[in-house]
């Protein structure tokens, strides 16, 4: 079962693309285990190492556009072959956002002003994640970091919710 919730990696950039998720030299790579040890090779952020920073990480908080160029789904495999199945950004490429819902992950979408004050309350400290969906489609991805922690809501339509509880297309067609 996937874990949506955990210790967050914050990468303090707009537009990482998904070259720089997932080099494109690796592309020929037949497994996602055979991707897991590329993943941000090539993400160039001050201060940002992914030998270091990756392990023991299960969500990802950007700032915007996500997941932007073209190898959509061997960078959905990377991410799911690392165990981020959470990414939480203001938006997303759109065919990035429907790959990570079609495999079952979550890209969760929040205001810029909720993204902002992420970043400034929690990101240079040690933060862990509690994603809560709702009945309603309602949700909220909260954040704690010792005493302090706050909440902030998002929103998914009725089929990312399924594609989620399914883990997957495959799961919700056995549906």
């Amino acid at each position: 079962m996937k874990q949506f919730a955990g210790k967050v990696l914050f990468l303090n950039r707009s537009d990482i693309c998904t070259d720089e998720i997932i080099p494109a030299q690796y592309l020929e790579e037949n497994s996602k285990k055979t991707l897991k040890p590329y993943l941000f090779e090539e993400l160039k952020i001050d201060g940002f190492n992914p030998k270091a920073d990756i392990p023991g990480k299960r969500v990802i908080i950007v700032r915007e556009n996500f997941g932007c160029g073209s190898t959509t789904e061997q960078a959905v495999q990377v991410l799911e072959a690392n165990e981020f199945y959470t990414v939480v950004s203001t938006n997303f490429a759109k065919s990035f956002r429907q790959s990570m819902f079609s495999a079952g992950l979550m890209a969760i979408e929040i205001s810029k002003k909720d993204i902002d004050d992420m970043f400034r309350t929690f990101a240079e400290k040690d933060t862990d994640s509690v994603i809560t969906i709702n009945d309603d489609n309602t949700a909220k991805v909260k954040l704690i970091s010792g005493s302090l922690s706050k909440s902030y809501i998002f929103k998914l339509d009725s089929l990312e919710k399924e594609l989620i509880e399914k883990d997957n297309w495959i799961g919700l067609l056995k549906k």
